[in-house]
């Protein structure tokens, strides 16, 4: 069932435009609204005229809370705007942004202009507006500046909400148009379509040369998640402040903890979205030496690793046994993974990597044709690949002097014909750092079975992947989060942090 979007207004009257699916209600309604057991999550969008402390506006956005419904505004910006302090920290940072105002008449030294749901028509001051609705997540917003005396500088003088019959019939346009992009939906007459199951984000970088999935795996996302009856949309970095608009999060890009995917991953998770990769699963994969611990204290079979500083590394000149490998603990696609084969290589290599980490790991070197990568996602295999050694190589990856790659051949897998021995280490493994979607990586060596690292962002690429399953991966993983959308449990998510957009100046006051 899909999160259904609800506007509030003190009178009916107040919301003069088209409701073709009846989801406009007064605010008595609202606060009269008695529990009903319902499991459908829902967008509660207020637009009373008035939220002063104790108003009807406040109550209603005070209640939305209690019920677990995502309201916009929430009763923390409330009481932030409210405090209307022009030289709080929050207004000051948005003083930088302010541009396109130099033709303004210097008699002229207050100006206004309104925002809606972080839209305004100018696009000199369509940076600012955005930025205002994402620290202030008011829908309408009156954004008043003062000219810095004797001079063509600006700075915010107040932010404060408006009342919806303050919008401007002509520009009704803009305000249909900003709430049609907040919601998602149609508001003007048409025909209503079947509301979808979950609107689903896919964070991605179309600029990665090394992806975790190929342009075809997101359009198969994208049209397996349509036949789902979902909405799937690709996102990029820019798209942040627009997150919390959707219902859950897919991040297919490489992710860090130093990293906007983390960003996105964190502010997901603290609105209540279903996401993968998770903030904790990101957090424990992306470093190897959590996972190295992790794996020491686990019954698993490991490659023998060892954490060295630069204080320790003297000590290990009679203590290693070559070749071996060593790791920047945060590195990926084995951009930071090197083997020494004597200590002179061996103190090179390290010296070089403390430049990045004061810690790295030194790994027995253990060389097979191949590594298996087994996809669990919530516990049980999803897909299995052979990944093959580049040509002459050591890794499946060949960084080559020049920027060129290399990368071995793949080899998909059924996981009925897969060793088991591969299977429950790659099960087991998972279960350590969660319930999420990882790709385990390991080795047969001799007549042992070697875990050698967990990632929280496999790859799922068109073609690789899903050679097995097909359509099946993909509805596999949406199922998955469409379950934790459904859930009774969300309806305890915390308040919505909504999206924003472009906007106009629409006054002048000498």
């Amino acid at each position: 069932m899909s999160a259904i979007h609800i506007i509030v207004v003190e009178k009916r009257s107040d919301f003069r435009w088209s409701d073709p699916a009846s989801r406009v209600m007064t605010a008595e309604e609202f606060v009269a609204e008695q529990a009903d057991g319902r499991t459908r999550q829902r967008k509660v969008i207020n637009l009373c005229r008035n939220y002063d402390y104790l108003s009807m506006g406040y109550y209603c956005s005070l209640l939305a809370e209690a019920r677990g419904d995502r309201v916009t505004p929430s009763v923390e910006t409330l009481l932030d705007l409210q405090q209307k302090k022009a030289d709080s920290p929050r207004l000051a940072s948005l003083n930088r942004l302010i541009g396109g105002l130099d033709e303004v008449p210097r008699s002229v030294n207050t100006l206004s202009f309104h925002v809606f749901f972080g839209q305004i028509e100018d696009p000199q001051l369509a940076h600012l507006a955005r930025r205002c609705f994402e620290l202030f997540r008011c829908p309408l917003l009156e954004v008043s500046l003062d000219r810095v005396e004797g001079s063509n500088a600006w700075k915010i003088a107040q932010l404060a909400t408006l009342d919806p019959r303050d919008i401007d019939p002509a520009r009704d346009s803009l305000f249909l148009s900003a709430l049609e992009r907040f919601t998602r939906r149609t508001w003007r007459p048409a025909l209503v379509m079947p509301a979808p199951r979950m609107d689903l984000a896919i964070l991605h970088d179309p600029r990665d040369p090394l992806p975790p999935s190929n342009a075809q795996a997101l359009q198969n996302f994208i049209r397996v998640g349509r036949s789902m009856h979902m909405d799937v949309e690709l996102i990029e970095k820019k798209d942040f402040a627009r997150l919390t608009q959707f219902d859950a999060l897919l991040i297919r890009e490489t992710t860090a903890v130093d990293h906007h995917t983390f960003k996105f991953a964190k502010k997901a998770a603290s609105a209540g979205m279903p996401v993968l990769d998770d903030p904790n699963s990101i957090l424990r994969c992306t470093n190897k030496a959590f996972l190295a611990e992790l794996l020491r204290d686990s019954t698993l079979g490991t490659p023998r690793t060892r954490l060295i500083s630069r204080r320790s590394l003297p000590a290990l000149a009679d203590a290693i046994e070559f070749p071996v490998v060593l790791k920047v603990p945060d590195g990926a696609f084995s951009r930071s993974v090197k083997k020494a084969e004597n200590w002179r290589q061996f103190q090179d290599i390290a010296q070089s990597m403390f430049k990045e980490s004061e810690i790295i790991l030194v790994q027995e070197f253990m060389y097979t044709a191949f590594d298996w990568r087994v996809g669990i996602l919530a516990g049980e295999p999803l897909f299995v690949v052979r990944y093959f050694m580049s040509h002459d190589h050591w890794q499946i990856l060949k960084h080559g002097s020049d920027g060129q790659l290399e990368e071995g051949r793949t080899e998909a897998v059924a996981i009925a014909d897969t060793p088991q021995a591969v299977l429950d280490a790659a099960i087991q493994c998972a279960k350590l750092v969660g319930q999420g979607l990882y790709g385990v990586d390991l080795k047969q060596h001799g007549s042992g079975v070697y875990v050698i690292e967990i990632n929280d962002n496999p790859n799922i690429d068109a073609g690789i992947e899903d050679a097995i399953l097909g359509d099946l991966l993909y509805r596999k993983l949406l199922e998955h989060l469409l379950r934790q959308f459904e859930a009774p449990a969300l309806e305890n998510s915390v308040a919505d942090q909504p999206a924003y957009a472009p906007g106009r100046l629409v006054a002048a006051h000498q």
